[in-house]
């Protein structure tokens, strides 16, 4: 940890030269489109075309309504596919999600496990390591994303999927340690694994082996995307914020995602052992300030807290002036939960399939609580700040500065601590999807050190990218990436969910062994 920290402070340290050694300001304007001008442009204009391509074809949808302007409004398929899948899950495992607190907190704290078990991390660290993917930006740019466009009632719909999601990800990450491959030592975990070798279980090895393809490759684009693209994104939105717009990193966004590039690759090259490491002291500490800062401000304007629960459940039912009225809220929650959580996405197995570990539902049980922590906790905290600043209704704000602007409603100061954890949020969530994005790509391109070298080094320079493209542009593709990644990742969970049942019965049986002794 005294090389990590030293890491950070360096960052910190280099963050603020640049600012200080800022004495020249060019207007934008006066500069041409060449990349050794006006890099940020540059990258942006060049690369933006690309990803809106990709985002049409992935969110393609029927249209059910209009909007106030009479434009259509049009239901993704793909968010139906994997809402409805929740649902399905759901019911299939009897409400599993709100009867396993107790079970998952006692594995958590390793009850039923011994650390002679195979594997390479601990539960707390996995699960540690799956939070740092998913609490973060998601939690904070994308709240103020989904209300800022679909009003207060979006955060009821973040947070019924995200009670739904709990039992998706219990199913996946179930799959995840029971199809696992280890080979001296290390883990293969995921998607990849479980298509391919529970399907050849099922007389289905080659479909099986398709989709496993076809989601590595969509795996590999998701940790470009929302596990990459976005974090150095609102990262870099929020320092400008801070620093100004007449700041060095304003006018040269691309050299914050150098620098945040060059420390990410310094971290992941050390694998999920590393990772698991810098995860497990970082996201519950900085998830603590966050989240007590958050009911600080909750607590300031506690006379308002009926109020804004009665506009989210108002907005959520009976939304005025939104466009596509109840339906477009509805889509706005599911997006930004789905990315926010990741629950049916595929990704956390990658993870929590390194969890040491000899009955599979036991990761399941422990993984099922992230939803919970990530969507139900965190998210509706920061959806209540907001709402009560009423900063959402700010058409000057977007992003990240909707959420800073709320805190710094209540807390004068808290934008300057809000850009730490928002960099440290981008920092523990790209190290841990650099980890998924690693996984997926040996699958296709084999298991070497120079294969997971080059992997590495392209998600280094995705993070320069990330940080100098527009935001509209880094969501929407993230959203298209990730989402997608569901198509192959839930037809397995259909498919194997009496294999993860097996599991959880032979988990069960096993607790209730080491509760009589």
């Amino acid at each position: 940890m005294r090389y990590f920290s030293c890491l950070l402070a360096s960052f910190f340290l280099l963050l603020s030269g640049f600012a200080l050694a800022d004495d020249s300001k060019v207007s934008p304007t006066q500069k041409e489109l060449s990349f050794s001008e006006a890099p940020d442009k540059w990258i942006d204009e060049k690369i933006g075309p690309y990803l809106d391509k990709v985002t049409g074809k992935v969110f393609y949808g029927v249209e059910i309504a209009k909007d106030a302007d009479g434009e259509p409004v049009k239901l993704p398929l793909v968010v139906v596919w994997l809402g409805l899948a929740a649902v399905v899950v759901t019911i299939y495992f009897k409400f599993l999600n709100f009867r396993s607190w107790r079970l998952a907190a006692k594995t958590i704290r390793g009850k039923y496990s011994s650390p002679d078990d195979p594997g390479e991390i601990t539960h707390f660290q996995a699960l540690c390591a799956a939070l740092s993917g998913t609490v973060g930006l998601g939690n904070i740019a994308g709240v103020a994303i989904a209300i800022s466009i679909g009003g207060p009632g979006a955060t009821f719909w973040m947070v019924l999927v995200g009670l739904f999601g709990m039992t998706s990800k219990f199913c996946e990450c179930t799959l995840g340690v029971k199809y696992r491959t280890i080979e001296n030592g290390k883990v293969y975990g995921g998607p990849m694994q479980y298509l391919k070798k529970g399907f050849a279980e099922k007389g289905m090895g080659q479909f099986g082996a398709i989709l496993a393809g076809i989601f590595a490759f969509l795996c590999i684009g998701g940790s470009f995307g929302g596990g990459n693209m976005v974090q150095a994104n609102q990262a870099c939105d929020q320092l400008v914020g801070v620093l100004g717009n007449d700041s060095f990193f304003s006018e040269n966004r691309w050299a914050f995602g150098l620098i945040l590039g060059v420390i990410v690759g310094l971290v992941i090259i050390g694998g999920i052992k590393s990772i698991a490491t810098v995860t497990a002291t970082l996201v519950p500490f900085m998830c603590g300030i966050y989240m007590l800062a958050g009911l600080f401000v909750i607590a300031v304007n506690f006379s308002q807290v009926g109020t804004a629960f009665g506009l989210i459940f108002q907005g959520a039912f009976a939304p005025t002036a939104i466009g596509g009225g109840i339906i477009g809220v509805m889509i706005q929650g599911m997006k930004r939960a789905t990315f926010s959580n990741e629950a049916g996405i595929g990704s956390a197995p990658i993870a929590h399939s390194a969890a040491k570990t000899k009955f599979a539902a036991s990761e399941g049980v422990v993984a099922l609580l992230e939803p919970f922590i990530d969507t139900v906790v965190v998210c509706t905290t920061t959806a209540l700040v907001i709402i009560m600043a009423g900063t959402y209704n700010d058409p000057e704000l977007a992003g990240v500065a909707v959420t800073s602007a709320a805190f710094e409603s209540v807390i004068s100061w808290f934008p300057i601590l809000l850009t730490v954890a928002v960099i440290l949020f981008a920092f523990s969530t790209m190290i841990s999807w650099s980890y998924y994005g690693v996984q997926a790509w040996t699958h296709l391109f084999g298991r070497s050190a120079r294969s997971e070298l080059v992997y590495k080094l392209i998600f280094c320079i995705f993070v320069v990218i990330g940080s100098s493209l527009s935001m509209g542009k880094v969501f929407d593709f993230s959203d298209a990436m990730i989402f997608a990644m569901s198509v192959p990742n839930v037809i397995a969970m259909y498919i194997l969910m009496p294999k993860v049942k097996e599991e959880y019965l032979r988990f069960i049986e096993h607790t209730k062994q080491v509760e009589s002794e």
